[in-house]
């Protein structure tokens, strides 16, 4: 088994690192924060007094941070500093595509194997060791990093290159974030037409209209009940997380040409909905907004 070193243990890395603990690894946690550390500890993680200290007798190091200016700060002062020769550098933040390829250079140049594998599946997913993992690494890197990621996976997914992770990963998430926009414009029409609501996912769940914001994470309660829709919108993958992802996705779309006006439209609509207070509940309540009662999401 594996000395794993895990930086960053808030709503995603928490439950990631009691993962890997419950796979037999010896997991060495450090945070900021010392509520999250007091959780880790209490689910069999070793405590590092910091940053350095964590990856200084580990195999893997894995980090799950909040932004691209995180990591290239951790990186470059803790971990590519303090690592042992040969250690294994994963982070698994959701980040820009420049930062991520930035810190695997600076880590190929310091002689480590790096790669970026940000992840699908929100806070339940990490709990639950069931996470979509999209891998930007080299070709000989991956079969490794596949072995580390798996307790915490459904599916350990190589992307290619480094920085392809994160592509994908804000382009999933553009993905969704336009679909659960739909989905949720669906249910706010469906229900002023005097359309039951619930009759309304019965027939859309079997029709053209069937996707996963539909069918797996439904905005309105009842027809999926393990959807957060069903806990008031708690739980779930904070519409505050949405923006920023689609705030990347807008970010990458600038710099590389591409055209991405429904993304565009979505971050906007997120960003709206966050603005009023609304940021930490699941992106899926965006369609109380749109119902016009946010007043039931207190």
């Amino acid at each position: 088994m594996s000395t794993i070193a895990f930086i960053g243990l808030g709503n995603m890395g928490g439950g990631m690192a009691a993962n890997l603990v419950k796979a037999g690894q010896t997991v060495i946690a450090y945070d900021l924060v010392q509520a999250a550390l007091d959780r880790a500890a209490g689910h069999g993680c070793r405590i590092a007094a910091s940053a350095a200290e964590a990856v200084g007798e580990a195999d893997v190091v894995i980090t799950m941070l909040p932004a691209g200016a995180h990591v290239r700060q951790v990186w470059s002062a803790d971990v590519i500093p303090h690592a042992r020769q040969g250690t294994l550098l994963i982070d698994c933040s959701t980040i820009d595509v420049d930062s991520a390829r930035a810190v695997a250079e600076a880590a190929s140049a310091a002689g480590f194997r790096a790669a970026d594998a940000p992840v699908s599946g929100g806070i339940m997913a990490a709990d639950a060791g069931t996470l979509a993992f999209m891998v930007g690494c080299a070709d000989e890197v991956f079969a490794e990093v596949e072995q580390v990621l798996t307790p915490m996976a459904r599916a350990v997914i190589h992307a290619g290159g480094a920085g392809a992770g994160q592509a994908a990963k804000i382009c999933n998430n553009m993905v969704l974030g336009v679909s659960m926009l739909g989905v949720c414009e669906g249910f706010a029409l469906a229900e002023k037409l005097g359309l039951d609501p619930e009759r309304f996912f019965d027939i859309a769940s079997k029709s053209s209209g069937q996707c996963w914001s539909l069918t797996t994470y439904c905005p309105w309660p009842g027809p999926v009940p393990t959807a957060p829709s069903n806990r008031n919108y708690e739980g779930g993958f904070l519409a505050n997380l949405m923006l920023k992802d689609l705030k990347l996705a807008q970010a990458a779309a600038a710099a590389s040409g591409a055209s991405t006006p429904l993304g565009a439209q979505a971050e906007a609509l997120y960003a709206l909905f966050a603005g009023l207070g609304h940021g930490d509940k699941d992106f899926s309540a965006v369609l109380q907004m749109l119902r016009g009662k946010l007043e039931e999401l207190a």
